[in-house]
Order: C-alpha cells, then structure tokens, then sequence
C-alpha cells in the first residue's frame, strides 16, 4: 500500500501528522472545544503551532480543561500560578487575554444560545470547500476571516487579529486548507455532502 500524501506542514512530527490526520479542517460544533481551540491559536501567536501542540495537555489542565466559566472566574492567586507555569506560554498578556476571552466567550453565548451558532455564521454555517494545490496558495487571511476579527474585538476578544481567526477557522474545520492532493481533502469534502 502506497504511503498517504498528506499537506505538507504536517509531516515533520508525530503529533502534528495525527493532528493533521484526526483533528485539522474537521468541523466542530462543541462550544468548549471552539473556545480552547481560540484560546490556544492566540496562545501561538509569535510561535509554531507545534509548541502550543505539545503544550494543549499542560492548557487543559492548568485553564480547568477550558471551563469559561471558571476562567472568567480568576483571580490574582490564580494569573500568579499560570505566570508560574512552565508547562504553557508563560506571557502576561496572553494569560490575560484567556481570562477576558472566557468573559466575552459567555457574553457571546447569552446573545446567540452558543458559541457555536455565533462563529459559524462567518462562513453561513458550512464549511468553506478550498481547492488549492499547495501550501503557497493558502493565504494568511481572508475577508471572512477579517470580518470574524473585526467582530470578536468589537466583543472584547483579544489575540483575535484576522491571522489568528484565518489559523481558528482551518483549524476547526470551518474550511478545508488541506491541498487536494492532501487524502484528508477529498475525504472532508465527502463527509461534507453526505451530511
């Protein structure tokens, strides 16, 4: 059997080819795990997603396994602990962003009954089928994404720049990235129709 041709970002470490192959471009629907997935693309800003990849075990524990209630909760002991805490990125501002996010995160969700219908209306709650034929043709961006940006900061996210929601939207599935000679490209657009 031939060995599966995957994108190309993907194969350099274990655990990115089981993300890639498990978890990026698939759409997901679970407002907790929308949330982690936020927190942790803002996590990575300045760094590789293979860092913040290694670290998501360390995240859940140390932000109760991405509970926005409790996050919105923190106090001053508890920002001491996460700036204390080598197994994530110990950035103040980064930490900081977290705990108001959890806020804006349950503002969002009183407004719209779920995070979940208030971010996949930027794509009209399907995902967005690219066909592209490398890595080079992905952009950093897109006008979706710049209106998720736009919107999230109007609603007091922060690490939320057009980039980092361009990394959230691949990442949870709200488009598939994979390059169509990538195997995960047809199968996201298959299980897509059959839904």
């Amino acid at each position: 059997m031939s060995e599966l041709k995957r994108c190309g970002w993907s194969t350099s470490d274990p655990a990115y080819t089981r993300y890639h192959d498990e978890e990026w471009g698939v759409p997901l629907h679970n407002d907790r795990r929308l949330f982690e997935m936020l927190i942790l693309e803002g996590a990575q800003a300045g760094l590789s997603w293979i860092t913040i990849l290694k670290k998501r075990a360390n995240y859940r524990k140390a932000f109760d396994r991405f509970n926005a209630v409790a996050i919105a909760r923190y106090d001053a002991r508890k920002r001491r602990q996460l700036l204390a805490n080598a197994g994530i990125v110990r950035n103040r501002l980064k930490i900081e962003a977290t705990i108001s996010n959890a806020k804006a995160f349950l503002a969002v969700k009183e407004e719209f009954g779920t995070f979940d219908a208030y971010i996949w209306q930027f794509v009209g709650g399907v995902p967005i089928h690219n066909r592209r034929k490398s890595l080079k043709e992905i952009p950093p961006k897109t006008k979706e994404s710049d209106l998720m940006s736009m919107d999230l900061k109007q609603r007091g996210f922060r690490f939320v720049g057009s980039t980092i929601c361009y990394a959230f939207m691949q990442a949870v599935g709200m488009v598939n990235d994979h390059v169509e000679s990538c195997f995960r490209h047809s199968q996201l657009h298959q299980e897509a129709a059959e839904k």
